[in-house]
This record gives C-alpha cells, sequence and structure tokens, in this order.
C-alpha cells in the first residue's frame, strides 16, 4: 500500500473529474494522501478533502510563488486551517530562484514566517527549494527548523547536499522525476541514501513519471515511483512501499 506524501488535487486540471481520480488510486493500492497547499484558498479545499475522504490528509502554506501576498490576515487565515485534525504539516513553502515569481527578499521573509508558525504549531514542514539549495539551508538551521522536522520535496538538490539534510533529520521526497532519462544526480542519491530517510510523491498534476510522461499526473502514479527506487536500490517493490509508507506516517504522525 503506497503513501503518496504531496498532491495538489485542488488543482484546476482535476475540476472535473477529482473524484474518479481519487478513486483510480486507491483502486491502484495508495493507502493515503497529503493535499498540500499553496495559498488560502488551496488550503481550504485541502481541509474539504480532509472532510470529505477518510484516507487524505492535508498540509497549508504559502508557496514561494505566492510569499509577496502574506499579510497579517493571511497568516491568521493559515493558522486557522491548521485546526482540524487532518492538517499534519505546514507546507509547501520554501524558496524558488527558477521562476522568481515573488522577489527573493520577500520569500526568504516569508520562509521563516512559514517556519515560525510551524513551530508554533509543532507540526513538520514540507519545503519547495528549487535552484535555491544554499539559502534554504541555511534558514532551516537559522530558524532551527530541526526542532518540528520535515521533508525537501521533490529532491533536486546533490549527494553532499542530501547527505547534510539527513544527518539534521529531514526527509528526502522523491517524485516523477526520478524516472526521467536525465535523472543521473537523483538516481545517485537513491543509491547511497538509506530507505528510512526516503519519502514518495507524485506532486500532481506536475511531473509525470515514465511511462505516462506528457500527460496530467495523479496519485495513482505513484507505484512508478516506487518502482524505480526499487530497481536503483535492488529491493522488492513491497518493501519500498512499506518503508516509505511508515516514513511518511512517522514524519507526519498519522497513526
Amino acid at each position: 500500500m503506497y503513501f503518496d506524501t504531496h498532491a495538489h488535487l485542488d488543482d484546476q486540471q482535476f475540476v472535473s473529474d477529482q473524484e474518479a481520480v481519487i478513486k483510480r488510486a486507491k483502486e491502484a493500492g495508495v493507502e493515503l494522501i497529503v493535499n498540500v497547499g499553496y495559498n488560502v484558498p488551496s488550503a481550504q479545499h485541502t481541509v474539504e478533502l480532509t472532510q470529505k475522504y477518510d484516507f487524505i490528509y492535508g498540509a497549508v502554506g504559502l508557496h514561494p510563488h505566492e510569499a509577496q501576498d502574506l499579510t497579517d490576515d493571511v497568516l491568521a487565515k493559515l493558522r486557522d486551517l491548521t485546526t482540524g485534525p487532518k492538517i499534519v504539516a505546514i507546507g509547501e513553502i520554501g524558496l524558488d530562484y527558477y521562476y522568481d515569481h515573488s522577489p527573493r527578499d520577500i520569500q526568504r521573509h516569508v520562509f521563516r514566517e512559514m517556519i515560525r508558525l510551524a513551530k508554533e504549531l509543532r507540526l513538520p514542514i514540507i519545503i519547495h527549494d528549487r535552484d535555491a539549495h544554499e539559502d534554504t539551508l541555511r534558514i532551516v538551521k537559522e530558524e532551527k527548523a530541526a526542532e518540528v522536522g520535515g521533508v525537501f520535496h521533490c529532491y533536486s538538490g546533490s549527494l553532499p547536499l542530501a547527505k547534510e539534510i539527513i544527518n539534521m533529520g529531514f526527509y528526502l521526497a522523491l517524485g516523477g522525476a526520478l524516472t526521467f532519462k536525465n535523472a543521473r544526480k537523483t538516481v545517485e542519491v537513491v543509491q547511497e541514501i538509506p530507505l528510512e530517510y526516503l519519502l514518495i510523491e507524485t506532486d500532481c498534476p506536475y511531473l509525470t513519471p515514465v511511462p505516462y510522461r506528457g500527460k496530467r499526473n495523479e496519485p495513482a502514479y505513484v507505484i512508478k515511483v516506487a518502482e524505480a527506487i526499487a530497481e536503483i536500490k535492488g529491493l522488492s517493490v513491497e518493501e519500498v512501499a512499506q518503508t516509505t509508507r511508515n516514513n511518511g506516517k512517522r514524519l507526519l504522525g498519522i497513526e
């Protein structure tokens, strides 16, 4: 049974068939899903999904793309949305220096604010880090985010950075990009990092794994990530599924 630790089922691409997508996930053996909010409306939809489906949990946060929208009112609304029993993390938060949709200084400020919220609420964090490894790690250390722990989602960094991250007690989540032909760096990370520090995810509707690349991603495809890890590590898919599921449940406090 698989655990998709990062999905965006509230995305516009799922408006017409969200229920069917969730049904397919269940039929494929996906036992748990975390839907990850990225702004207030997304977080509100996430809470609704957790209320409707017993196997969907949620995270709420402000994505770096949306960082410039942070106000006291937004922060208060996000805090209020964490009160549901199935909100298990603060995310998706972090830095994105690839698109720079929000100014970098604002991204850094908001990332710190989100970590402080997570520490206040005693919730782990789900980190988005794109082309911003140095600043992301520095802020995580300065804000003592290891006190609550978390995961670097869609991990794309180097092996030395991966080792530093797990030494701090954080997990690495791998998605469909692991199945791409140019994923040599990520393959090296999977080879060297113990399975006990890895999670699997889809980041759907994005980053669709091979052989579905080019189509919309969905939680049922998380199996392809588990299969890729199993092949790289020479393990059974069942062991990868079980260990990554248990890792996710441990991190997020899911019984």
